[in-house]
C-alpha cells in the first residue's frame, strides 16, 4: 500500500533549507525519497514505519510534502517556506582572548543554519555550526591588542556585529622581503616589511638566525645568514612567530660559473649571438662583456644566449646573480 503522511513538524521553515522536520504517518517501508514540492530532502532517516526525519531542501512558498516508498507515493501534506532572515548574535563566550588567537569562541544567537562565514573584524575564522542557535569558532590571530567586531554570514544576510577584544601583544606578520634572494654565503642586507615587529626577539631565514635591527613596528633590517635553496623569513616577538606565505619567501642563489663561449670572438660593432656555457645560470641578473652590460636570455641553468655589445680588443665575459659574479671571466675577442 502507498504510504500516508499525517503530519510534518514543524510545518514551516527557512527558504534556505536545512530545517530538521519529523514526518509521521504509516506505510514508511522501502522509502526511496522525501520530496518538498519538486525538491528532494536530504539526510532522510526512516526511524520506523510510522516516522521519518529529514532536512528540508531550499524552496519558496507553500509546497506539498510527499513520501515515495515501495508501495507508491503518499498524498500531499503542506509545508510553508518563510523568507530567510539575517542571523542574530546574542553573545560571545569568551568575548576576549590573546592576540595570538587560537582559542575557541562560542557564538550564541539565531538563524545560524547555512552559515557561510564567520569573521573577526575582516579576518575569516574557522568554525563549526553546532545548531541553528550556536556556532563554535576559532579566533584567528590579530596584529595587536585591539577590539574587533564578530559577524556571521548566511544566505539570509550578515548578522549584527558583536564586540570581541584581542589582548596582549599581537602576532607579527611579514608582508614583504626585499630583496627576496641573495648569495649562499649570506651577508645580503634585507628589508623586512610587515606589522607587529615591536619587541622582536628573533629573525630567521629558514632555521638559520639572522642579525637584525628593528627600525619600527613595521620594518626590520636584517643581514641574511648563509644558507641554501628557498626558505621563509620569520619574525618572532613576545606575541608569537609570523606565519609563512608567498610574501615571506627568500631564495639562496649560488655564484655562476662560465666555462665556454661560442663563438669566442666577433665584430667590433657587436650584435652577434654568443652562447655562454657554464652552471648556476637560472637566476642570472646580468651578463657583462668587460664593463658593458649585454642583453641576454637564460636558456637553462647551464646555458645563456647573449647579444655581444660593441667593443674593441678583448673583453672578459662574466655572468652575475644575486649570489655574485662568475670569476675569472672568459675572454672574448673583437675582430
Amino acid at each position: 500500500m502507498a504510504p500516508v503522511v499525517t503530519g510534518v513538524s514543524p510545518n514551516q521553515g527557512s527558504s534556505v533549507g536545512g530545517t530538521s522536520v519529523t514526518i509521521t504517518g504509516t506505510g514508511f517501508v522501502g522509502v526511496t525519497a522525501v520530496r518538498f514540492g519538486g525538491n528532494t530532502a536530504v539526510g532522510v532517516v526512516v526511524v520506523s514505519s510510522t516516522q521519518i526525519t529529514a532536512l528540508t531542501p531550499s524552496g519558496a512558498g507553500t509546497v506539498n510534502v510527499t513520501v515515495v516508498a515501495s508501495g507508491g507515493t503518499s498524498p500531499p501534506v503542506p509545508f510553508t517556506y518563510v523568507a530567510a532572515l539575517a542571523p542574530v548574535i546574542s553573545s560571545l563566550s569568551p568575548n576576549q582572548g590573546p592576540a595570538a588567537g587560537g582559542i575557541s569562541v562560542t557564538i550564541s544567537g539565531s538563524g545560524f543554519t547555512g552559515t557561510t562565514s564567520v569573521k573577526f573584524g575582516s579576518v575569516s575564522a574557522v568554525f563549526i555550526v553546532d545548531s541553528g542557535t550556536q556556532i563554535t569558532a576559532t579566533a584567528p590571530p590579530a596584529a595587536a591588542s585591539m577590539p574587533v567586531l564578530v559577524t556571521v554570514t548566511t544566505p539570509g544576510g550578515v548578522s549584527n556585529p558583536a564586540p570581541y577584544a584581542y589582548t596582549g601583544p599581537g602576532i607579527p606578520v611579514v608582508t614583504d622581503v626585499l630583496p627576496d634572494q641573495g648569495g649562499i654565503a649570506g651577508g645580503t642586507v634585507v628589508v623586512i616589511t610587515g606589522t607587529g615587529f615591536t619587541g622582536a626577539t628573533s629573525v630567521k631565514f629558514g632555521s638559520a638566525t639572522a642579525s637584525f635591527t628593528v627600525n619600527s613596528g613595521t620594518q626590520i633590517t636584517a643581514t641574511a645568514p648563509s644558507g641554501a635553496g628557498p626558505v621563509h623569513v620569520t619574525v618572532t616577538t613576545p606575541g608569537g612567530t609570523s606565519p609563512v606565505s608567498d610574501c615571506t619567501a627568500y631564495t639562496y642563489v649560488g655564484t655562476p660559473v662560465v666555462t665556454a663561449l661560442n663563438p669566442n670572438q666577433g665584430p667590433a660593432a657587436g650584435g652577434n649571438s654568443v652562447t655562454i656555457a657554464g652552471s648556476v645560470f637560472t637566476d642570472a641578473t646580468d651578463v657583462f662583456f668587460g664593463a658593458v652590460r649585454a642583453p641576454f636570455s637564460v636558456v637553462s641553468d647551464t646555458r645563456i644566449v647573449a647579444t655581444a655589445p660593441a667593443g674593441a680588443g678583448s673583453a672578459l665575459v662574466t655572468v652575475a646573480t644575486a649570489g655574485g659574479a662568475s670569476s675569472p671571466g672568459i675572454p672574448y675577442a673583437y675582430v
